[in-house]
């Protein structure tokens, strides 16, 4: 799973149409930071929904990204200060940060744009995978402390962290790397022996397993993502006896947050969500 740590580079504030017969005034102005599944399914619900005036923002680290069924935009905002202006240009009502568990920067400048405008923030948080009988954990905080925990001898490695964090591997370039990303890596690899691989999950524990068999992998290694999309790696690893260096989140502040998509939805509809500011 890509994170989105930015929300891409700046792209000015595009206003509303205020005076369009097409934009109904009472509606909820709601803007969704995605990137998720839990960003899709969340437009998917409330698409075409009366009440509701839905924008999807992206950050553009994906060159083809999936259609969705509300406007989007894509790119940055300048920070918090740049996104709470486009709050306040577009009259937005809710902010929904339901980007990926690892975009730090931008959850932390959501949170901070949504108390300078005034606006409701909901966070949709999926939880984090736990340890389970027969997984061989490697707890860290870091992509860096990753590297250093794959230890001094050659191992063949399974990189399953998107493709921003690929380079800090190069701390540790005596392993095989194995990394599948969904965009290309581009022409300078950061590590000596490397098989980049590009495809786009969901993939089963079935398809992971037989992938990490063919490929002999010793150990993977995984961001803490959470959810089902990209959990089949880890039931492939529990299920091949693999070890797997996970590491942690970082930190998200402190606003209110639902697990998933269906219990965001609900408390959109319900109104409730605006009493969150």
């Amino acid at each position: 799973m890509p994170t989105m740590a930015s929300q891409g580079a700046p792209a000015a504030p595009t206003p509303l149409d205020t005076g369009s017969a097409l934009v109904d005034k009472a509606a909820m102005r709601i803007l969704i930071l995605g990137g998720t599944g839990e960003a899709s399914a969340l437009a998917r619900g409330l698409a075409g929904a009366p009440g509701h005036d839905v924008t999807l923002s992206l950050a553009g680290r994906t060159a083809a990204p999936k259609p969705e069924p509300v406007p989007t935009r894509t790119g940055g905002f300048g920070g918090p200060d740049g996104l709470a202006a486009h709050l306040g240009a577009n009259r937005i009502d809710l902010l929904v940060d339901a980007t990926h568990p690892f975009a730090a920067r931008m959850s932390r400048n959501a949170a901070l744009a949504a108390a300078r405008a005034g606006v409701p923030i909901l966070a949709v948080r999926r939880p984090a995978w736990t340890r389970q009988p027969g997984d061989a954990w490697t707890e860290v905080a870091t992509v860096a402390e990753a590297a250093a925990a794959l230890g001094p001898a050659p191992r063949r490695v399974f990189l399953t962290i998107g493709r921003q964090e690929v380079a800090a591997f190069a701390a540790a370039p005596q392993h095989d790397y194995v990394v599948r990303t969904i965009e290309p890596l581009g022409a300078a690899l950061p590590v000596p022996r490397l098989t980049a691989i590009e495809a786009r999950g969901p993939f089963d524990a079935d398809s992971e397993a037989a992938f990490l068999a063919s490929r002999a992998i010793a150990v993977l290694v995984s961001k803490n993502s959470g959810g089902s999309a990209t959990a089949g790696k880890i039931l492939a690893a529990r299920r091949l006896a693999l070890p797997v260096v996970m590491i942690a989140r970082p930190p998200k502040p402190a606003v209110p947050a639902v697990p998933d998509a269906e219990s965001a939805l609900a408390l959109i509809r319900s109104g409730a969500v605006l009493g969150s500011g």
